[in-house]
């Protein structure tokens, strides 16, 4: 962990004896998409643009930010600038700065994830979770001419894949990336819970609901049917994120229901394999698009200078050259006034975009499950302890019904 940490004491609060800078701790997270170099870059022109500002950059050694802050917290040493942690929990303790509205002027959608009607996180990012990525070469072998519609037709297409000896659904969860197992559930949630009732999740957490409710049952046992008839490769659960997408590359599967950050990787990896994108299918056709905006950076409430910290982080959140890298690296979808994608974009990230936009005019854009940060959202912990359930769920260790109330009964422990 300290090597991880690049030698620094995280969350160090101390100012720089030069030049009167006040020096800010950065926690930030290396993935395939955002490695160090693209970070340090983002860094520097933030930097640039905020004077007195010293960013001491902090590196998290586990996939988990939110509870890796916790642990800082827990001996004193959270970090002053953080990307894309949940923000539940911190914010109530005042643990986190709230965002004034005058700060968050540039951003369509300013008030989401409010906690207590206050924003702890800057909504700079938009990410449909999930679209479902499909593989052109291998619907063709299997005589399908187009995308399903319903859900009725999704069947269709999954019994065609079948026949013709082609897995027809890629999914992960292996070691570290549970979390790579969520995006059927999170899908079919959507359509089936959130598409009639956008507050659901708001309604259980003041407990006018339950997970044992009808509508959340009746999601749960699509994906555990799908798992049943052999349309999910169950022994993708054994795979880590970057080897799942490889699979799909690869041909191991034909669809891969993933966040719209994979055209990132898609249009930049292996000439010649033919991608195409459609919304989960409704049981109605109508198009619904899960999805989350957020994953901007919060502020310690103790950081040495918060006013300092919070401009250092809108200077970072609003760069154009940080924005369009952060699009060509990792296919955001900038939730930012005014802003358009860098020239040259490839076609799945603009097929991708072109289905989130047409959600937004023709159809609905609902919360993702358990990437919800802000009021009603899942109690801290809770996402992970879906994904170890939806493991169970796909391997048919559990039901329908016995994973909804396994994630009660998690709820219940999680408010003690």
């Amino acid at each position: 962990m300290a090597a991880a940490l690049t030698g620094c004491t995280a969350g160090s609060k101390s100012s720089s004896s030069s030049g009167g800078d006040v020096e800010l701790s950065f926690l930030t997270f290396e993935t395939p998409n955002l490695d160090a170099a693209y970070w340090d870059a983002a860094i520097r022109r933030a930097s640039e643009q905020v004077p007195g500002a010293k960013i001491k950059k902090l590196v998290s050694p586990v996939v988990d930010r939110t509870a890796y802050v916790k642990q800082l917290d827990s001996s004193g040493q959270m970090p002053d600038i953080m990307p894309a942690i949940n923000p539940q929990g911190f914010a109530q303790a005042g643990k986190l700065a709230a965002f004034t509205p005058q700060e968050l002027t540039e951003f369509i959608w300013p008030r989401s994830n409010a906690i207590d009607g206050k924003i702890y996180q800057l909504p700079y990012n938009t990410q449909a979770v999930p679209l479902v990525y499909y593989n052109k070469a291998l619907f063709a072998k299997a005589g399908i001419s187009a995308p399903p519609t319903t859900y009725a037709d999704f069947l269709e297409v999954c019994a065609k894949l079948k026949a013709k000896a082609i897995t027809p659904i890629v999914v992960g969860g292996g070691g570290k990336d549970t979390w790579a197992d969520m995006y059927p559930l999170i899908a079919a949630i959507a359509t089936d819970v959130y598409k009639g009732d956008p507050r659901w999740l708001a309604e259980r957490a003041a407990d006018k609901k339950s997970f044992d409710d009808h509508a959340f049952v009746k999601a749960v046992d699509k994906v555990a049917q799908l798992a049943k008839k052999g349309y999910i490769d169950k022994a993708g659960l054994s795979r880590s994120y970057a080897d799942t997408e490889k699979a799909f590359r690869d041909g191991k599967g034909a669809m891969y229901p993933m966040g719209s950050w994979f055209p990132a990787s898609a249009d930049a990896k292996k000439p010649g394999f033919e991608v195409g994108v459609f919304a989960w299918p409704a049981d109605d056709g109508s198009l619904v698009v899960p999805a989350f905006t957020g994953g901007g950076l919060s502020v310690s409430a103790k950081a040495p200078d918060v006013e300092l910290a919070r401009k250092w982080a809108l200077a970072f959140q609003l760069d154009k050259t940080n924005l369009d890298a952060i699009v060509k690296s990792d296919g955001a979808i900038i939730a930012i006034k005014g802003y358009q994608p860098p020239k040259g974009m490839g076609p799945i990230y603009q097929d991708t975009l072109a289905v989130y936009e047409q959600a937004l005019k023709k159809g609905r854009v609902t919360t993702a499950f358990s990437q919800e940060n802000g009021d009603g959202s899942l109690l801290p912990g809770l996402s992970d302890k879906a994904a170890l359930g939806v493991q169970d769920l796909i391997t048919g260790k559990k039901s329908a019904n016995q994973f909804a109330r396994f994630l009660d009964s998690e709820w219940t422990k999680a408010e003690q």
